[in-house]
């Protein structure tokens, strides 16, 4: 959606005859909405998935590995491959009563090593685990099509790692305790795309943000907002630098069109709002006290 329009009154009318009042309602927001999360499904299934189970029988040797044939071991849950003693150690095959399977290296009765899970739904987990958890390299693959390459801890994303969605957007950045974390590069799906911090799922920090339309703003972010200090650009060269609040501008900012106007001064809820100085394409400078966007009072030069 386009910059909507408003008006300048007083002597500057015929200086001024538009100003982009609220550039950036609906011009981020909709982006934000989109703004893919880390699954949960990714560590809870894992979880629930766990391959520990409690065996009380088949009685072995506990001082080598030996191959046996399949046992139930809890819960209807029936694995085959090998033991060391009472419990599953080295290469073996669990299958549960849903269907979902775990194949891969086991110690200590539990997964560990590199091992493959797969969900009765359709998902997979292949990679890396540690006493039944997803920890170290792997690749979470959702049945829909979305994916995650990297790095787990403790069953959760943690460290770098790649998610991709079937829309083609994609994040490629930190991770910590399963929620993106640190700094990344999330890509739309329209293809405008975010570069900066994230902290705990949410885009906070410094940052920049790119449109499809050719609009960049580079500054500081809250909670997918611009918040703080930054630098909006248009593609038409219009600038304003200065300070936002929750995506709008608010405080003290700097505005500039392509032909060379500017307006400085304070702001609130997007608009021009207390003392600011208008000056014109020849070099005139007018200083006024703005009212919601209109210039209510002319200052004398001092």
């Amino acid at each position: 959606m386009g910059p909507t329009c408003t008006t300048f009154c007083g002597n500057c009318a015929n200086e001024v005859k538009t100003m982009d009042d609220e550039v950036l309602r609906n011009s981020l927001g909709n982006d934000m909405e989109k703004l893919p999360e880390t699954s949960g499904e990714y560590k809870e299934e894992v979880k629930n998935k766990k391959a520990k189970s409690k065996v009380g029988r088949n009685r072995g040797d506990d001082t080598k590995i030996e191959k046996r044939e399949e046992v139930e071991v809890q819960d209807g849950a029936k694995y085959t491959g090998e033991w060391k003693g009472q419990k599953r150690h080295g290469k073996g095959t669990q299958v549960w009563k849903d269907g979902s399977r775990y194949e891969g290296q086991w110690e200590n009765d539990k997964a560990n090593g590199k091992g493959i899970l797969h969900h009765a739904d359709g998902d997979v987990y292949s990679g890396e685990w540690k006493n039944d958890k997803a920890h170290g390299e792997g690749t979470y693959s959702h049945s829909n099509g979305s994916k995650y390459v990297g790095e787990w801890k403790d069953d959760k994303q943690d460290g770098h790692g790649v998610e991709t969605w079937p829309d083609n957007a994609k994040y490629d950045g930190q991770y910590k305790k399963g929620k993106k974390h640190g700094k990344g590069l999330l890509i739309f799906a329209d293809g405008s795309q975010y570069n900066g911090e994230f902290d705990d799922n949410q885009i906070n920090g410094y940052g920049v943000y790119e449109w499809i339309d050719g609009k960049r703003y580079e500054g500081n972010w809250e909670d997918n907002k611009m918040s703080g200090q930054g630098k909006l650009i248009w593609k038409d060269k219009k600038c304003y630098e200065g300070s936002f609040e929750r995506d709008k501008r608010n405080g003290f900012g700097k505005f500039v069109w392509g032909d060379g106007r500017i307006y400085e001064g304070q702001w609130r809820d997007g608009k021009q709002h207390g003392e600011g100085k208008f000056i014109s394409r020849d070099g005139k400078t007018t200083k006024g006290v703005w009212e919601n966007g209109k210039r209510e009072k002319k200052l004398d030069d001092k």
